[in-house]
């Protein structure tokens, strides 16, 4: 492959949107507001099921433009084709980050096989109700993403619990109540010797587990540990990436086969959009220009993102290892230490709740922090509190009477992405949504979005230490 590995700062767009920032440095959003009706509606765009008004952000029509001179300049076209065609795009690696085929019209055979056992297992499960329980044993992405989608979709026909933690309280929790001969666990690792999925397999087996299935593409250790079914890992799937894969199995328990073959459909939905639409339309793409844009010429440093629904209230987690794992990099693809910000700093919580504790901060404390909001249109309450607060950001107080604790200064940017419901089929669209927005800002930045070497030196370390104390 030939693709761009240039550094971004040397592209003209670069440079051109470091002095176009300046003219932004005392440009208020009340007062773009007030000078254009149109905002509001020229800095929105649509995807399927999905509407992104981005017309808090402090943009204008001449930054979008340079923004989309930067894609361009960066070879975003050609990175995009290359990661939807399966090309080795995790240089480190030197292998695909094919995610996008799991949910494929048409998906390799593997793919397609392993997606029609799994159906057949769960439907299994969910119908013969001989387990009670079902315990999925697994950390970060073999975790985080199965278990939002099972806490934001589950329809109750089994309990399905999850332990990550090495902390024995963790599985305990998930234990509570149940009762070895009626609970399985599914322990998801690829190469089945994750250490804080194995202590927890281990201590699983000490209080008396006898079923087991396993996700791994290690099948002679899960068959040789006691798993009477071993679905399959790939290495072209990274693990923050993996929820649509077999590791997504406890998810498909937990919600049934036809809503997790709707979370698929979803996600594919955003990759057709991705592939398609032109850049001033897309979403990924738009997303990822507005946190290229506050990250590296606004200088804000952390993003928050508020999803305003109780059932998308593991959101912020899973993006948390989806975007900082991705793109928490200090050098680029060749090696180079970089000058420039990568990824911001994302945390988040779930609205209304928030709104009592940390948004403070994001209202009148000394750091500006873009905000995602996720608007559920079929609750007018708290789509009434997303506009609020959004506006609130926005705009602001002007009234010179009030004492300064009361002034709000606003112009703090905010973008709203709104969904008519919490379905199967908008979770995947969501979640395909921001894996492309985090591809996005990588070839912008020129890092490998799909290798995390970072957390390795902490794992090692702890080994010894422990092996220092026998």
């Amino acid at each position: 492959m030939n693709l761009n590995t240039v550094a971004p700062t040397e592209c003209p767009a670069w440079q051109k949107l470091g002095a176009h920032a300046e003219s932004w440095r005392g440009v208020h959003l009340r007062e773009l507001f007030a000078n254009d009706v149109a905002r509001s509606v020229q800095f929105t765009a649509e995807a399927p099921g999905m509407r992104y008004d981005y017309s808090r952000q402090r943009i204008g029509a001449m930054t979008l433009r340079l923004l989309s001179h930067l894609a361009e300049e960066r070879g975003l076209a050609e990175w995009r084709d290359a990661l939807l065609s399966g090309k080795a795009v995790n240089s480190t690696e030197k292998r695909a980050a094919w995610h996008s085929a799991l949910r494929s019209p048409n998906p390799p055979a593997e793919v397609r096989q392993t997606l029609e056992r799994m159906r057949l297992l769960a439907s299994r499960l969910r119908e013969e109700r001989k387990f009670k329980r079902v315990i999925n044993l697994g950390t970060g992405g073999s975790d985080l993403g199965p278990r939002l989608l099972a806490d934001a979709l589950c329809d109750g026909t089994l309990d399905v619990r999850f332990a990550a933690n090495v902390d024995p309280r963790d599985l305990a929790r998930a234990l509570d109540g149940a009762v070895p001969e009626e609970t399985l666990f599914i322990i998801a690792s690829k190469t089945f010797t994750t250490q804080e999925t194995m202590a927890n397999a281990g201590l699983a087996r000490q209080w008396g587990a006898r079923h087991f299935y396993a996700v791994s593409s290690n099948v002679e250790a899960a068959r040789k540990f006691g798993a009477s079914e071993v679905l399959p890992m790939w290495d072209w799937v990274g693990g923050r990436y993996s929820v649509w894969s077999a590791v997504g199995f406890a998810a498909m328990c937990a919600m049934g086969a036809a809503a997790f073959d709707q979370f698929l459909a979803g996600g594919r939905d955003i990759d057709e959009h991705f592939a398609a639409a032109p850049l001033e339309k897309n979403l990924p793409v738009l997303m990822a220009l507005a946190g290229v844009w506050n990250t590296n010429f606004l200088d804000m440093r952390t993003h928050a993102v508020l999803p305003y629904s109780n059932a998308l209230k593991l959101l912020p987690a899973y993006l948390q290892q989806l975007e900082m794992e991705s793109n928490g990099k200090r050098v680029d693809r060749e090696g180079r230490a970089l000058d420039y910000a990568t990824a911001p700093v994302l945390w988040g919580g779930e609205g209304t709740v928030s709104q009592h504790s940390f948004h403070q901060l994001l209202h009148q404390g000394t750091q500006t922090v873009p905000v995602d909001f996720i608007d559920v249109a079929e609750d007018a309450v708290l789509s009434a509190n997303v506009q609020a607060q959004a506006d609130a950001l926005a705009y602001g107080t002007d009234d010179p009477a009030l004492p300064p604790e009361k002034q709000y200064p606003g112009n703090r940017p905010s973008s709203i992405l709104h969904v008519d419901k919490v379905t199967a089929r908008n979770v995947g669209r969501l979640l395909a949504l921001y894996e492309h927005k985090v591809f996005v800002q990588g070839v912008i930045w020129n890092v490998n979005s799909f290798d995390q070497w970072g957390v390795e030196l902490g794992k090692q370390l702890a080994t010894k230490i422990l092996a220092k104390g026998k």
